[in-house]
């Protein structure tokens, strides 16, 4: 990910200003993040894990599930995109704008080479800073999920099977990890061979 030169401290209305030109602009604490437009696999990794997601919160009512490119404004000088995120209800219904929810029940993230230092430091920090109960960095290479909470200094490792429950009393979310990544990449179950 690319960081672009800092003489000013960059501002939601600044962001918004950007062209429309297909990379992702986000801000963390003032400071200007760009990533070039993602990859077809980043976009199998998104859309894998997305619907069933979606399919989960619709059928257990705990949030409505969301896809980037979204805005998550926490402040005028915090401004991320994640890949994927989940906001809870209001009034029982899907929220029509960021200002009704104005949290987060897990954000997730899809690192690429450009963005992996990004997304595992810089937004990772904010997101825990900010209180996101859940934050789910998805390594494809190394086909493993990282789940990061709020007061972490490690995450946990997860490469089997993913479990997130929002709602004690709702049934919880499950995802078999090997067979997510083997979607994804379009290969069998199991660990990476060697001779890729």
């Amino acid at each position: 990910m690319g960081m672009a030169p800092q003489t000013i401290k960059w501002t939601a209305d600044m962001l918004r200003s950007l062209p429309d030109d297909g990379k992702q602009y986000e801000i963390v604490d003032g400071e200007l993040l760009v990533t070039p437009a993602p990859s077809w696999r980043h976009g199998n990794a998104v859309s894998e894990l997305y619907v069933p997601l979606y399919n989960y919160c619709r059928s257990s009512g705990v949030g409505y599930a969301k896809i980037s490119p979204q805005d998550v404004e926490f402040d005028n000088h915090n401004v991320v995109e994640p890949d994927l995120f989940v906001v809870p209800l209001v009034g029982g219904a899907k929220p029509l704008s960021w200002e009704e929810v104005g949290r987060l029940l897990v954000a997730i993230e899809i690192p690429s080479p450009s963005s992996a230092r990004s997304d595992r430091i810089t937004k990772r920090r904010l997101y825990q800073r900010r209180g996101v109960p859940e934050y789910w960095v998805v390594d494809i290479e190394a086909r493993l999920v990282e789940r990061w909470r709020p007061d972490d200094e490690r995450p946990e490792i997860l490469a089997d099977h993913l479990v997130w429950q929002p709602d004690p009393a709702a049934l919880a979310f499950e995802l078999d990890l090997p067979a997510y990544f083997a979607e994804v990449l379009g290969a069998e179950p199991g660990p990476p061979h060697s001779s890729r």
